[in-house]
């Protein structure tokens, strides 16, 4: 991938290597971190090398000249987390791509459109079906619905806005996805402000690292199982499957989305992963549980993808009484800490590195243990 702002902007603060000089140089990092737990191979996924990410935010700038006409252009926050004005992104799909100079010209053209206009999100599929959300520091009114309208129309988009305490959707707030996994199609619906892979391509890959390297049997517990990315496709190597989450968005899309691809041994439930451990140790009573039997299933395998701070010691405490451990990460740091404790009880059996932020510090990692 090359880009004119590689060393300038903030996002890509690997910018100016090759693709296998940024992945080499994150690898040898996380194979000196977690060198006391893991010296054997690691299995490494990589991205594409470039127009990569399904989802984009950046900001509006708006530049006035001396007789008070105005430009609009995307900015970003450069190495010294000033505004950089950029034409393009080069890590961004195809489709949003070759959709930002056309709506920013759009835009530009509109003041109804662009007054007081400071960010835009971007959220596409592997199936071209876009969302964008514009957001702005003004009440949004019926001008401007009819107005943003004509905007869907034209682009064959979807369209939200957003400002203080508003929300208005257009047509629809969430695009449709289809993941060809291991040779399935499993069905996705995406919804506005719910957390959603960046890299489809390298998503993709992640789910298909577990489902070639567990043991699957019994049933399965999941914390932290968003909009049941990992959830769906696991759930057909298991008898029945429990999978919380937090978040009411989340927990409403995996339901959503567990119809749409017919999957019946599922219960989703909006809780914490402290909340589930109290409710499995019968330390309380949860009217959120009333119609789920927890006696009646025979856990062999959790399945873990918590935030950035890791497992709290509840967690912790929980998984190691599981047979199998599957723990996708998103911060190594936290994770070679939370290893330090499940390896005592817990023999690692595979480990991977997720390339899901090429050209970026950032890299994704997938760990499955078995009970010594």
């Amino acid at each position: 991938m090359t880009c004119e702002y590689f060393g300038v902007c903030g996002s890509c603060n690997l910018g100016g290597l090759s693709y296998e000089e940024q992945l080499s140089k994150k690898i040898d990092i996380e194979k000196d971190r977690f060198k006391n737990l893991w010296t054997s191979e690691i299995d490494i996924i990589r991205s594409k090398d470039g127009a990569f990410r399904n989802r984009a935010e950046f900001r509006i700038w708006k530049t006035f000249n001396e007789d008070d006409t105005f430009r609009l252009d995307y900015a970003m926050n450069d190495i010294e987390k000033q505004t950089l004005i950029i034409d393009a992104c080069s890590m961004v799909c195809d489709d949003i791509s070759s959709l930002m100079p056309l709506l920013l010209k759009s835009l530009s053209l509109d003041s109804e459109l662009n007054q007081k206009l400071f960010t835009i999100e971007f959220l596409s599929s592997t199936t071209s079906d876009m969302l964008v959300t514009l957001i702005y520091h003004r009440k949004l009114d019926e001008n401007w619905n009819l107005k943003a309208k004509e905007l869907e129309n034209k682009f064959n988009i979807k369209i939200i806005g957003r400002s203080r305490k508003q929300k208005v959707v257009l047509t629809n707030d969430c695009i449709e996805e289809t993941l060809n996994i291991n040779g399935d199609d499993f069905k996705f619906m995406y919804k506005e402000g719910g957390f959603t892979q960046p890299n489809q391509k390298v998503n993709i890959q992640m789910i298909e690292w577990v489902l070639n390297n567990i043991d699957a049997k019994d049933d399965l517990c999941e914390l932290y199982c968003g909009g049941g990315n990992f959830t769906i496709p696991l759930s057909r190597k298991f008898n029945k499957v429990i999978a919380t989450e937090i978040s009411k968005t989340s927990i409403k899309s995996a339901k959503e989305n567990c119809a749409l691809n017919n999957v019946e041994n599922i219960d989703f439930i909006r809780m914490s992963s402290e909340e589930f451990v109290e409710a499995r140790n019968k330390v309380r009573e949860f009217t959120r549980m009333k119609d789920v039997d927890l006696d009646s299933y025979n856990f062999s395998t959790i399945f873990l993808d918590p935030p950035r701070a890791g497992l709290d010691d509840t967690t912790t405490l929980l998984s190691q009484s599981f047979e199998n451990i599957i723990y996708i990460s998103c911060n190594p740091e936290t994770l070679h800490r939370d290893l330090e404790e499940l390896t005592k009880t817990h023999t690692i059996e595979k480990f991977a590195l997720f390339d899901q932020f090429a050209y970026s510090n950032h890299i994704e990692s997938g760990v499955i243990l078995k009970k010594k």
